[in-house]
């Protein structure tokens, strides 16, 4: 029977003792948190620091992780068959557009975003792979709610409180089920700064295998309005792609 090694769980226990406390951290903040004595915790970030996983800071002497375990992890979900399908679709979109353009997934109460593509304007909009963001408060998160069935709608939406993020951030369940009901009707969903200030967003719904994604782009309100009907048909020209009969 396979062993447990205590070594390699104090290496992940550390790395999730830096995401949850989201700032530098001293060998004996380490070593407090996770009840171990200073002298292994001195040994562990030191080795961590090594192989380049951590870095220490001149002046304050204290450590935070470095991008290094990120790229790892992405260039692992680039083999992921919904990340490639995700990421050809979201470059297309942006290409065409010239807006950022991100593909996202729900995850629990949320969107977990999929992949991204930088628009080519100097203002833009911009969303890092990876990142979980609010359902109630963006059209990645209300496209995605307008694929579920309506119990399923209202179950996602009571995993997480509904936060005020702006002044036009719908957080009445019943008037946010009532929001996403009639955008499901047209087809597509969006939000104007309800997630962002001056950002407006466009979404629609797509399936690929059984998980249920949404394509989206987002960029100034202004430029956005202005290009909407044009934005709107590139997103379901890109979205027919995935579509088994094309």
């Amino acid at each position: 029977m396979p062993a447990d090694v205590p070594a390699c769980a104090r290496t992940l226990a550390v790395l999730e003792v830096f995401a949850r406390e989201k700032r530098e951290l001293s060998v004996s903040d380490v070593a407090r948190f996770l009840d171990l004595a200073d002298s292994s915790c001195s040994d562990l970030l030191h080795t961590m620091m090594k192989a380049g996983y951590v870095v220490r800071t001149a002046k304050t002497r204290r450590f935070y992780p470095t991008g290094k375990l990120y790229a790892i992890a992405l260039d692992i979900s680039r083999n992921d068959p919904l990340f490639m399908a995700s990421l050809e679709m979201v470059e297309l979109l942006s290409e065409k557009t010239s807006e950022s353009a991100f593909c996202a997934v729900l995850d629990d109460g949320a969107v977990k975003v999929l992949a991204t593509a930088e628009g080519k304007h100097p203002l833009r909009y911009v969303l890092r792979t990876g990142e979980r963001i609010a359902l109630h408060a963006s059209a990645l998160g209300k496209a995605v709610l307008g694929s579920l069935e309506d119990e399923e709608m209202r179950r996602q939406l009571r995993i997480k409180p509904l936060r005020k993020v702006t002044p036009n951030t719908i957080i009445d369940p019943k008037e946010l089920e009532e929001n996403v009901k009639q955008q499901r009707q047209r087809g597509w969903y969006s939000v104007e700064e309800e997630g962002n200030d001056g950002v407006q967003a466009f979404g629609i719904p797509l399936q690929i295998g059984d998980a249920k994604i949404a394509l989206s782009i987002a960029g100034p309100v202004e430029r956005m309005r202005k290009n909407q009907a044009n934005y709107l048909s590139e997103m379901q020209l890109v979205a027919a792609t995935t579509r088994a009969d094309k």
